[in-house]
Protein backbone atom coordinates (compact mmCIF):
# COMPACT_ATOMS: atom_id res chain seq x y z
CA UNK A 1 0.00 0.00 0.00
CA UNK A 2 2.03 3.20 -1.68
CA UNK A 3 0.78 6.63 -0.15
CA UNK A 4 1.97 9.58 -1.44
CA UNK A 5 2.41 12.22 1.73
CA UNK A 6 2.04 15.99 0.26
CA UNK A 7 1.33 17.99 3.73
CA UNK A 8 1.72 21.50 1.95
CA UNK A 9 1.18 25.13 3.25
CA UNK A 10 0.18 26.72 6.45
CA UNK A 11 -1.34 24.29 9.04
CA UNK A 12 -0.53 21.46 6.25
CA UNK A 13 2.56 19.87 7.58
CA UNK A 14 0.98 19.95 11.43
CA UNK A 15 -2.05 18.26 10.38
CA UNK A 16 -0.92 16.11 8.52
CA UNK A 17 1.97 14.62 10.76
CA UNK A 18 -0.54 13.80 13.38
CA UNK A 19 -2.51 11.40 10.65
CA UNK A 20 0.38 10.05 9.58
CA UNK A 21 1.58 9.18 13.79
CA UNK A 22 -2.43 7.82 13.49
CA UNK A 23 -1.62 5.71 10.28
CA UNK A 24 1.91 4.22 12.22
CA UNK A 25 0.27 3.37 15.40
CA UNK A 26 -2.18 1.07 13.28
CA UNK A 27 1.16 -1.15 11.87
CA UNK A 28 0.20 -1.95 8.86
CA UNK A 29 2.30 -2.54 5.67
CA UNK A 30 2.12 1.09 4.85
CA UNK A 31 4.67 2.61 2.39
CA UNK A 32 4.76 6.52 3.05
CA UNK A 33 6.69 9.22 0.72
CA UNK A 34 6.64 12.81 1.00
CA UNK A 35 6.79 15.58 -1.53
CA UNK A 36 6.13 19.40 -1.60
CA UNK A 37 2.98 20.28 -3.08
CA UNK A 38 1.60 23.98 -3.37
CA UNK A 39 3.54 26.99 -1.84
CA UNK A 40 6.06 24.83 -0.96
CA UNK A 41 6.82 23.23 -4.23
CA UNK A 42 6.99 26.99 -5.73
CA UNK A 43 9.49 28.01 -3.32
CA UNK A 44 11.32 24.91 -3.79
CA UNK A 45 10.69 24.13 -7.54
CA UNK A 46 9.23 26.60 -8.96
CA UNK A 47 5.75 25.06 -9.73
CA UNK A 48 3.27 24.20 -7.11
CA UNK A 49 3.02 20.69 -8.43
CA UNK A 50 6.20 19.77 -9.79
CA UNK A 51 6.47 16.61 -12.16
CA UNK A 52 7.95 14.71 -9.65
CA UNK A 53 5.34 15.37 -7.24
CA UNK A 54 2.72 14.34 -9.78
CA UNK A 55 4.30 11.47 -10.91
CA UNK A 56 4.62 9.82 -6.99
CA UNK A 57 0.82 10.76 -6.85
CA UNK A 58 -0.39 8.74 -9.83
CA UNK A 59 1.97 6.19 -8.97
CA UNK A 60 0.17 5.84 -5.72
CA UNK A 61 -3.22 3.93 -4.22
CA UNK A 62 -3.79 7.13 -2.23
CA UNK A 63 -2.82 11.04 -1.82
CA UNK A 64 -2.54 12.28 1.61
CA UNK A 65 -3.02 15.85 1.00
CA UNK A 66 -2.83 18.57 4.38
CA UNK A 67 -3.55 22.09 2.92
CA UNK A 68 -2.56 24.65 0.33
CA UNK A 69 -1.90 28.96 -0.25
CA UNK A 70 -0.74 31.53 1.22
CA UNK A 71 -2.09 35.26 0.92
CA UNK A 72 1.64 36.02 0.01
CA UNK A 73 1.34 33.78 -3.16
CA UNK A 74 -1.49 35.92 -4.35
CA UNK A 75 0.16 38.15 -6.96
CA UNK A 76 1.50 34.96 -8.88
CA UNK A 77 0.31 34.42 -12.27
CA UNK A 78 -2.76 31.84 -11.49
CA UNK A 79 -1.05 28.82 -13.02
CA UNK A 80 1.73 28.83 -10.32
CA UNK A 81 -0.81 29.82 -7.62
CA UNK A 82 -0.53 27.24 -4.74
CA UNK A 83 -4.05 26.26 -5.54
CA UNK A 84 -3.37 25.50 -9.11
CA UNK A 85 -1.42 21.93 -7.49
CA UNK A 86 -4.99 20.87 -5.84
CA UNK A 87 -6.72 21.16 -9.75
CA UNK A 88 -3.93 19.54 -11.27
CA UNK A 89 -4.06 16.76 -9.24
CA UNK A 90 -7.87 16.63 -9.51
CA UNK A 91 -7.45 16.45 -13.49
CA UNK A 92 -4.33 14.11 -14.04
CA UNK A 93 -5.36 11.44 -12.12
CA UNK A 94 -9.28 11.77 -13.07
CA UNK A 95 -10.97 12.30 -9.00
CA UNK A 96 -14.08 13.28 -10.02
CA UNK A 97 -16.29 12.11 -7.33
CA UNK A 98 -15.65 14.25 -3.99
CA UNK A 99 -17.16 12.70 -0.85
CA UNK A 100 -17.92 15.03 2.11
CA UNK A 101 -19.56 13.85 5.32
CA UNK A 102 -21.13 15.69 7.76
CA UNK A 103 -21.63 14.41 10.74
CA UNK A 104 -22.68 15.83 13.80
CA UNK A 105 -21.13 13.35 17.20
CA UNK A 106 -23.07 13.60 20.24
CA UNK A 107 -19.99 15.04 21.90
CA UNK A 108 -20.08 18.27 19.79
CA UNK A 109 -23.39 19.20 19.65
CA UNK A 110 -23.18 22.08 21.95
CA UNK A 111 -20.49 23.01 19.25
CA UNK A 112 -22.67 23.91 16.35
CA UNK A 113 -24.29 27.13 16.07
CA UNK A 114 -28.05 26.00 15.37
CA UNK A 115 -29.58 24.74 18.06
CA UNK A 116 -29.55 21.02 19.18
CA UNK A 117 -32.46 18.98 18.15
CA UNK A 118 -31.99 20.39 14.57
CA UNK A 119 -28.24 18.88 14.45
CA UNK A 120 -28.36 15.85 16.93
CA UNK A 121 -28.13 12.80 14.77
CA UNK A 122 -26.91 14.49 11.70
CA UNK A 123 -25.18 12.74 9.23
CA UNK A 124 -25.45 13.85 5.81
CA UNK A 125 -23.09 12.75 2.66
CA UNK A 126 -22.69 15.48 0.05
CA UNK A 127 -21.28 14.06 -2.88
CA UNK A 128 -19.79 17.20 -5.28
CA UNK A 129 -18.84 16.49 -9.28
CA UNK A 130 -15.13 17.65 -9.47
CA UNK A 131 -13.62 17.92 -13.11
CA UNK A 132 -16.46 19.75 -14.97
CA UNK A 133 -18.68 23.17 -14.33
CA UNK A 134 -17.36 26.44 -14.73
CA UNK A 135 -14.26 25.63 -12.49
CA UNK A 136 -12.53 23.72 -15.69
CA UNK A 137 -15.03 24.76 -18.68
CA UNK A 138 -13.44 26.65 -21.78
CA UNK A 139 -13.29 29.25 -23.04
CA UNK A 140 -12.27 31.18 -20.15
CA UNK A 141 -10.03 34.41 -19.35
CA UNK A 142 -10.24 38.37 -19.60
CA UNK A 143 -11.49 40.56 -22.56
CA UNK A 144 -7.68 42.46 -22.89
CA UNK A 145 -7.60 46.83 -23.73
CA UNK A 146 -5.49 48.07 -26.23
CA UNK A 147 -2.49 48.54 -23.76
CA UNK A 148 -2.48 44.78 -23.39
CA UNK A 149 -2.34 44.29 -19.59
CA UNK A 150 -4.57 42.48 -17.12
CA UNK A 151 -5.32 46.25 -15.20
CA UNK A 152 -7.00 47.25 -18.24
CA UNK A 153 -9.39 44.12 -19.22
CA UNK A 154 -12.86 45.13 -19.94
CA UNK A 155 -14.35 41.87 -18.54
CA UNK A 156 -13.92 38.51 -17.41
CA UNK A 157 -15.41 35.04 -18.33
CA UNK A 158 -15.72 31.45 -17.36
CA UNK A 159 -17.78 28.92 -19.02
CA UNK A 160 -19.84 26.50 -17.58
CA UNK A 161 -20.30 23.21 -18.57
CA UNK A 162 -21.24 19.55 -18.31
CA UNK A 163 -21.35 16.65 -20.65
CA UNK A 164 -23.88 13.72 -20.37
CA UNK A 165 -21.41 11.03 -19.28
CA UNK A 166 -20.05 13.42 -16.24
CA UNK A 167 -22.91 13.80 -15.43
CA UNK A 168 -24.18 10.28 -15.56
CA UNK A 169 -21.19 8.78 -13.69
CA UNK A 170 -21.63 11.28 -10.84
CA UNK A 171 -25.09 10.05 -10.54
CA UNK A 172 -24.41 6.89 -10.61
CA UNK A 173 -21.78 7.26 -7.64
CA UNK A 174 -24.79 9.18 -5.58
CA UNK A 175 -27.16 6.56 -5.90
CA UNK A 176 -24.96 3.70 -5.17
CA UNK A 177 -23.88 5.30 -1.78
CA UNK A 178 -27.29 5.85 -0.76
CA UNK A 179 -28.29 2.22 -1.31
CA UNK A 180 -25.74 1.55 1.71
CA UNK A 181 -27.31 4.65 3.42
CA UNK A 182 -31.10 5.43 3.65
CA UNK A 183 -32.25 5.67 -0.17
CA UNK A 184 -32.40 9.23 -0.43
CA UNK A 185 -30.97 11.20 -3.40
CA UNK A 186 -31.54 15.18 -3.54
CA UNK A 187 -29.92 16.56 -6.68
CA UNK A 188 -29.16 20.39 -6.39
CA UNK A 189 -29.08 22.19 -9.58
CA UNK A 190 -30.12 25.77 -10.64
CA UNK A 191 -32.65 24.54 -13.07
CA UNK A 192 -34.92 27.51 -13.75
CA UNK A 193 -31.80 29.63 -14.81
CA UNK A 194 -28.80 27.72 -16.15
CA UNK A 195 -29.07 25.77 -18.93
CA UNK A 196 -26.29 23.35 -17.69
CA UNK A 197 -28.53 22.48 -14.75
CA UNK A 198 -31.11 21.86 -16.31
CA UNK A 199 -29.19 19.63 -18.55
CA UNK A 200 -27.96 18.00 -15.40
CA UNK A 201 -31.36 17.45 -13.84
CA UNK A 202 -32.55 15.58 -16.98
CA UNK A 203 -29.36 13.30 -16.78
CA UNK A 204 -29.70 12.86 -13.36
CA UNK A 205 -33.28 11.73 -13.53
CA UNK A 206 -32.61 9.48 -16.51
CA UNK A 207 -30.21 7.91 -14.35
CA UNK A 208 -32.42 7.36 -10.97
CA UNK A 209 -34.87 5.53 -13.24
CA UNK A 210 -31.96 2.55 -12.84
CA UNK A 211 -32.38 2.43 -9.28
CA UNK A 212 -35.77 2.45 -8.17
CA UNK A 213 -35.14 1.89 -4.51
CA UNK A 214 -33.84 5.14 -3.98
CA UNK A 215 -35.75 7.95 -3.59
CA UNK A 216 -34.67 11.03 -5.83
CA UNK A 217 -35.87 15.18 -5.32
CA UNK A 218 -34.70 17.88 -6.78
CA UNK A 219 -33.44 21.06 -5.27
CA UNK A 220 -32.53 24.75 -6.35
CA UNK A 221 -29.16 25.40 -4.60
CA UNK A 222 -30.68 28.78 -3.21
CA UNK A 223 -33.25 26.50 -1.71
CA UNK A 224 -30.47 23.89 -0.87
CA UNK A 225 -28.78 26.48 1.71
CA UNK A 226 -31.95 27.30 2.90
CA UNK A 227 -32.51 24.14 4.30
CA UNK A 228 -29.51 22.41 5.41
CA UNK A 229 -29.82 25.57 8.40
CA UNK A 230 -33.38 24.91 8.88
CA UNK A 231 -33.78 21.34 8.71
CA UNK A 232 -30.66 20.27 7.83
CA UNK A 233 -31.65 16.18 8.82
CA UNK A 234 -33.68 16.00 5.90
CA UNK A 235 -31.00 15.53 3.61
CA UNK A 236 -28.90 12.23 3.33
CA UNK A 237 -27.35 12.10 0.14
CA UNK A 238 -26.64 15.21 -1.67
CA UNK A 239 -25.04 15.40 -5.54
CA UNK A 240 -24.61 18.72 -7.19
CA UNK A 241 -21.76 20.13 -9.71
CA UNK A 242 -18.70 21.32 -8.72
CA UNK A 243 -19.47 25.09 -7.70
CA UNK A 244 -22.16 24.37 -5.92
CA UNK A 245 -20.59 21.50 -3.95
CA UNK A 246 -17.64 23.66 -3.33
CA UNK A 247 -20.37 25.97 -1.15
CA UNK A 248 -22.81 23.58 0.02
CA UNK A 249 -20.06 21.74 1.74
CA UNK A 250 -18.70 23.71 3.38
CA UNK A 251 -21.64 25.44 4.99
CA UNK A 252 -22.84 22.07 6.03
CA UNK A 253 -19.52 21.85 7.81
CA UNK A 254 -20.34 24.57 10.40
CA UNK A 255 -23.46 22.51 11.23
CA UNK A 256 -21.55 20.31 12.65
CA UNK A 257 -19.54 22.87 15.14
CA UNK A 258 -16.01 23.24 12.92
CA UNK A 259 -14.70 22.89 9.71
CA UNK A 260 -11.95 21.21 11.28
CA UNK A 261 -14.03 17.59 11.79
CA UNK A 262 -14.56 17.71 7.95
CA UNK A 263 -12.79 15.20 6.17
CA UNK A 264 -13.33 14.64 2.56
CA UNK A 265 -12.36 11.87 -0.07
CA UNK A 266 -11.84 12.02 -4.24
CA UNK A 267 -11.81 9.19 -5.69
CA UNK A 268 -11.62 8.27 -9.62
CA UNK A 269 -13.06 5.38 -11.48
CA UNK A 270 -9.72 3.17 -10.16
CA UNK A 271 -10.39 3.58 -6.54
CA UNK A 272 -7.11 5.50 -6.15
CA UNK A 273 -8.16 8.61 -4.12
CA UNK A 274 -6.99 11.83 -2.72
CA UNK A 275 -7.70 12.78 1.23
CA UNK A 276 -7.65 15.71 2.61
CA UNK A 277 -9.67 17.51 5.09
CA UNK A 278 -12.53 19.73 4.18
CA UNK A 279 -10.82 23.06 5.40
CA UNK A 280 -8.20 25.02 3.81
CA UNK A 281 -4.25 26.06 5.13
CA UNK A 282 -5.12 28.86 7.34
CA UNK A 283 -2.05 30.60 7.38
CA UNK A 284 -3.29 32.77 10.20
CA UNK A 285 -2.77 30.13 12.71
CA UNK A 286 0.37 27.89 11.09
CA UNK A 287 2.70 27.23 13.75
CA UNK A 288 0.95 28.17 16.29
CA UNK A 289 -0.22 23.95 17.51
CA UNK A 290 -3.70 24.98 17.64
CA UNK A 291 -4.88 23.08 14.49
CA UNK A 292 -7.56 20.47 14.49
CA UNK A 293 -6.08 17.57 13.35
CA UNK A 294 -9.37 15.52 13.48
CA UNK A 295 -10.39 16.29 9.53
CA UNK A 296 -7.05 14.88 8.33
CA UNK A 297 -7.13 11.61 10.97
CA UNK A 298 -10.63 11.17 9.82
CA UNK A 299 -9.77 11.36 6.07
CA UNK A 300 -7.01 8.91 6.81
CA UNK A 301 -9.61 6.40 7.65
CA UNK A 302 -11.59 7.64 4.57
CA UNK A 303 -8.43 6.77 2.91
CA UNK A 304 -8.12 3.10 4.19
CA UNK A 305 -12.01 2.59 3.36
CA UNK A 306 -12.05 3.50 -0.35
CA UNK A 307 -8.69 3.08 -1.67
CA UNK A 308 -6.98 0.62 0.40
CA UNK A 309 -9.59 -1.84 1.40
CA UNK A 310 -8.60 -1.54 5.26
CA UNK A 311 -12.45 -1.14 6.85
CA UNK A 312 -11.46 -2.43 9.89
CA UNK A 313 -8.64 -0.13 10.36
CA UNK A 314 -10.76 2.64 9.17
CA UNK A 315 -13.86 1.73 11.80
CA UNK A 316 -11.05 1.82 14.59
CA UNK A 317 -10.03 4.96 13.62
CA UNK A 318 -12.54 6.56 13.68
CA UNK A 319 -13.83 4.90 17.06
CA UNK A 320 -10.30 6.23 18.44
CA UNK A 321 -11.89 9.98 17.56
CA UNK A 322 -15.20 9.32 19.46
CA UNK A 323 -13.35 8.33 22.30
CA UNK A 324 -11.28 11.39 22.64
CA UNK A 325 -14.40 13.69 22.41
CA UNK A 326 -16.10 11.46 24.47
CA UNK A 327 -13.06 12.06 27.30
CA UNK A 328 -13.33 15.37 26.47
CA UNK A 329 -10.27 17.01 24.83
CA UNK A 330 -10.66 19.46 22.44
CA UNK A 331 -8.96 21.84 20.13
CA UNK A 332 -9.65 25.50 20.18
CA UNK A 333 -12.00 25.53 17.67
CA UNK A 334 -14.46 23.58 19.25
CA UNK A 335 -13.38 23.87 23.00
CA UNK A 336 -16.30 25.16 25.25
CA UNK A 337 -16.68 25.15 29.05
CA UNK A 338 -16.02 21.80 30.93
CA UNK A 339 -13.90 20.63 28.60
CA UNK A 340 -10.09 20.49 28.13
CA UNK A 341 -8.42 22.03 25.75
CA UNK A 342 -5.03 20.63 23.74
CA UNK A 343 -2.93 21.36 20.86
CA UNK A 344 -2.66 19.57 18.25
CA UNK A 345 0.34 17.24 18.83
CA UNK A 346 -1.79 17.25 21.96
CA UNK A 347 -4.63 15.55 19.79
CA UNK A 348 -2.74 13.01 17.51
CA UNK A 349 -1.06 11.81 20.27
CA UNK A 350 -4.92 11.21 22.24
CA UNK A 351 -6.11 9.61 19.13
CA UNK A 352 -2.69 7.27 19.09
CA UNK A 353 -3.28 6.34 22.56
CA UNK A 354 -7.02 5.59 22.23
CA UNK A 355 -6.27 3.06 19.42
CA UNK A 356 -5.40 1.05 21.63
CA UNK A 357 -8.74 0.63 23.81
CA UNK A 358 -11.38 0.45 20.43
Amino acid sequence: MKIAVLPGDGIGPEIVAEAVKVLNALELNFEMETAPVGGAAYEADGHPLPESTLKLAMESDAVLFGAVGDWKYDTLDRPLRPEQAILGLRKHMGLFANFRPAICYKELVDASSLKPELISGLDILIIRELTGDIYFGQPRGRRVATDGHFPGAEEAFDTMRYSKPEIERIAHVAFQAAQKRSKRVTSVDKANVLETFQFWKDVVTEVGKQYPDVALDHMYVDNAAMQLVKEPKRFDVVVTGNMFGDILSDEASMLTGSIGMLPSASLNSKGQGLYEPSHGSAPDIAGKGIANPLATILSAAMMLRFSLNQEAAAQKIEAAVQKVLADGLRTADIYSAGTTKVTTREMGDAVVAALAAV
